[in-house]
């Protein structure tokens, strides 16, 4: 008894680490919105086909969302704190090639860099706050905190982006990106001590990585390609043949080796895979709508790159208060279904409206109150959702089981992206064809078969909505937190990442 005390001593520099740690996950969280605002005067300047100027936002969310897992077990292995800071320097160094782009390959080659080291940093945050913070008071705040920079930072992002784009140069969206990561580079170094005996030297899953990240990448690259080849295409159908026959072979593989990278009980729980499933089909409809809503804006409302961002403003202000005064407040009195599937509900309603989307459509009228049910929906279904990401694992899983919540986001984002965008461009291909013959003005008919594709891919979204407010509904089926324990861990070091939420990233 009397060591006790000693060992769960908290860390004198944990306050000053999180000041650092906050930086870094800022960084992330503006990179994902920053260059939404900055794409359309980058595709113009680099040459980028409409068919692929996608894959700007898709190499960057498919290397982050595949290498996930590997990171977060990377992290465990090698030290958090040297991942962290690694993959800071690495972002850094993506940042600056992504900045200094030539052309399209070089874009897209940095975007993806910039995905994979964003995968070695991110785990390492987040598992650096939860064995850092070990009191339960202290660590809820430093978490609170951490989400409500995840939030925010998504507004930073939209309305940085414009400024720089606008006054500057599109290519600062990606420099900016250097100072953020050097200054946390440097405080980490100095300032985070790692708790003695945190490593997992359990030996790494090589099969489970390879197999897992090969899988996703022949996923999305089948959406992909459907958009200018055709869902029949010979390759399009091989790749998503080669994705099902891959990650069924991980799947297999994780039945059997001694140390999984993914263990199949994170995933088999009724609830987690629930909202795993959820939010990944939420992520699918908000990651086009995002850009959708970017080139609607800019090319047909001839927005500048600074009203864009202020004019995402609503969603996120809406997210906010979605998670911090509804969510948060309610979560510890109801049921977390009964916030899940409401939330998703409220917003496929707001992106109901969306379908209404015109070419001299009033941003007052329409785009706004969408905008705030979207965002009140996504914060209210968040908050309860990422507490429920580690409901009932064990305290060894639930580093893997706070990774998964953010690879369901990120591969999530990329299917989106890809079927989203695949969807609008054939539709706006369809509209103009059968409408040339009668049309009188060239300019007017191209906005006009362009928000036809909108609108006919933000249907879908729809959809996809609605299916993540039934799987809420139906799979996840705890009562509340408050009214018995629902997350993992005891007082040990390794099961301190289970009893937090794991803020979720606002694209």
């Amino acid at each position: 008894m009397p060591k006790s005390p000693e060992i769960s001593l908290p860390d004198p520099s944990r306050w000053k680490a999180l000041v650092f740690i906050a930086l870094a996950q800022l960084m992330v969280v503006l990179d994902a919105t920053i260059v939404n605002i900055a794409l359309p005067t980058a595709q113009q300047d680099l040459g980028i086909s409409d068919g692929n100027r996608q894959w700007v936002i898709t190499a960057y969310a498919l290397a982050f969302g595949g290498l996930l897992l590997f990171g977060g077990r990377i992290a465990d292995l090698w030290g958090r704190k040297r991942t962290f800071v690694v993959g800071l320097l690495g972002f850094a160094a993506a940042s600056a090639l992504g900045g200094a782009a030539t052309g399209q390959a070089m874009m897209l080659g940095a975007r993806a860099l910039q995905g994979v080291f964003g995968a070695l940093l991110a785990p390492a945050a987040l598992s650096l706050l939860a064995v850092m913070f070990t009191d339960a008071k202290e660590r809820a705040k430093a978490f609170g905190i951490y989400g409500a920079i995840a939030g925010g930072g998504g507004a930073v992002g939209l309305i940085l982006g414009g400024v720089l784009t606008e006054y500057l140069d599109w290519r600062w969206t990606f420099f900016v990106n250097i100072p953020f990561a050097i200054v946390a580079a440097a405080g980490a170094y100095f300032v985070i001590r790692e708790p003695a005996g945190a490593r997992n030297r359990s030996p790494l899953d090589i099969p489970g990585v390879v197999l897992s990240t090969l899988g996703l990448v022949a996923l999305v690259y089948g959406f992909t390609r459907a958009e200018s080849a055709g869902w029949s295409d010979g390759l399009t159908v091989g790749m998503f043949v080669a994705s099902a026959v891959l990650l069924l072979a991980f799947v297999a593989t994780e039945a059997k080796v001694a140390s999984p990278l993914l263990p199949l009980r994170v995933l088999t729980e009724r609830n987690r895979g629930g909202v795993y499933l959820s939010l990944g089909l939420a992520v699918i409809a908000m990651f086009g709508l995002f850009l959708f809503l970017t080139f609607y804006l800019q090319v047909v409302k001839d927005y500048s790159p600074v009203m864009t961002g202020f004019a995402f403003l609503p969603m996120i202000a809406g997210m906010i208060t979605g998670s911090t005064q509804i969510g948060a407040r309610l979560m510890t009195r109801v049921a977390p279904r009964l916030l899940m599937a409401p939330g998703f509900t409220v917003a496929a309603l707001g992106m109901l409206m969306l379908t209404q989307l015109d070419v001299d459509s009033s941003y007052a009228g329409l785009i706004l109150p969408a905008q705030l049910l979207l965002g009140l929906g996504m914060g209210t279904a968040f908050m309860p959702a990422m507490s429920l990401a580690t409901h009932g694992v064990d305290p060894a899983d639930a580093g893997v089981a706070s990774a998964m919540v953010n690879t369901s986001q990120q591969v999530g984002g990329a299917i989106g992206t890809a079927l989203l965008n695949t969807i609008a461009a054939s539709a706006t291909s369809s509209y103009i064809a059968s409408h040339s013959a009668a049309a009188t003005d060239a300019r007017l008919l191209q906005l006009q078969g362009m928000v036809h594709g909108f609108s006919s891919a933000i249907w879908w979204a729809v959809g996809i909505l609605v299916l993540a407010a039934a799987i809420a509904g139906t799979l996840v089926n705890t009562g509340r937190p408050g009214a018995g324990r629902t997350v993992a861990g005891g007082g040990a070091d390794e099961g301190t990442e289970g009893e937090v939420p794991v803020p979720v990233v606002a694209h």
